[in-house]
C-alpha cells in the first residue's frame, strides 16, 4: 500500500513510517493540516491515517468532510487521543472509515488498514493486473505467468505491481525510487538495477516473449507489445 499520515507528533510519525516500512509499504508524511490537505487532495493514496488535531489552520475532521465533498473516496483511519464516544460518532460521520484510539497497538492498526483496503477493492472491478500472460491478484499476492506460479519476495511484488499499472510507459530509476522504495533521493547504489535484474529472472527467464525491457538512457517498461 501506498498511504499518507497525517500526523503532527514526530515520535508517532516515525513509529507509524518505521513500522509501515518494515511491512513492505510506502508512506508519506504531513505535520499539519495545510500540507496534510493539500497531499491528499493531490495525490493518489491506498489509504490515510488522520490525527484530528493538527496545526496549519485545518483539523483532521476539516480535511475529511473536504475530501469527501469533492468525491475522494480514498479510506481514511482517524487516529486521535479523543477517545470518547461522541468524538468517534463525529469522526465517523464527518467521512471517516474507522476510529483508532491512541495509544495504540501497531498491529491492530495494521490489521484495520488491510481490512479497509479489502473493503475498497470489494467496490472496485480491479483485483488483477494483467500484461501478456502475466497475472498478478492484487487480493492474493500471488503473481503467474503463462499460468505457472511466479514466487516473488516483497519488494520484488511491489515493483513488479508498479511496473504492470504502468504498462506501456517508461519508468524511470527515479520513479521506482519514489515509489517502490520511498526514496525521496538518490542513494547512489545499484538497488533498482539489482531488483529489475531478479525480477527479469523469474518473469522472462524460459519464455518465449521478455516482458520487461531495459530502455537505453531513459528506464525501463513492462510490456507485451512487439
Amino acid at each position: 500500500m501506498k498511504l499518507l499520515i497525517v500526523e503532527d507528533n514526530e515520535r508517532v510519525a516515525l513509529f507509524l513510517k518505521k513500522g509501515l516500512s518494515e511491512s513492505g509499504h510506502t508512506s508519506d508524511h504531513a505535520d499539519n493540516g495545510r500540507d496534510g490537505m493539500f497531499l491528499a487532495a493531490s495525490e493518489p493514496y491506498d489509504a490515510i491515517i488522520m490525527d484530528r488535531m493538527l496545526p496549519g489552520g485545518i483539523d483532521g475532521l476539516a480535511i475529511i468532510e473536504t475530501l469527501r465533498a469533492t468525491g475522494n473516496k480514498t479510506p481514511i483511519l482517524i487516529l486521535s487521543a479523543l477517545s470518547a464516544v461522541d468524538d468517534r460518532i463525529r469522526g465517523l460521520k464527518s467521512g471517516g472509515d474507522d476510529y483508532l484510539v491512541k495509544p495504540f497497538a501497531f498491529g491492530e492498526l495494521l490489521a484495520r488498514l488491510d481490512a479497509l483496503l479489502r473493503r475498497s477493492q470489494d467496490g472496485r472491478s480491479e483485483t488483477t493486473l494483467t500484461v501478456g500472460d502475466l497475472a498478478m491478484d492484487l487480493l492474493s499476492h500471488k503473481v503467474t505467468r503463462g499460468g505457472k506460479a511466479v514466487a516473488l519476495q516483497p519488494r520484488e511484488f511491489k515493483l513488479l505491481e508498479y511496473l504492470m499499472r504502468h504498462a506501456n510507459q517508461v519508468v524511470t530509476r527515479t520513479m521506482l525510487l519514489e515509489n517502490v522504495w520511498d526514496y525521496h533521493f538518490d542513494p547512489q547504489t545499484n538497488v533498482v538495477d539489482v531488483h529489475v535484474s531478479k525480477l527479469r529472472q523469474k518473469i522472462d527467464v524460459g519464455v518465449e516473449r521478455q516482458l520487461l525491457r531495459t530502455i537505453r538512457n531513459a528506464g525501463y517498461m513492462l510490456s507485451a507489445d512487439d
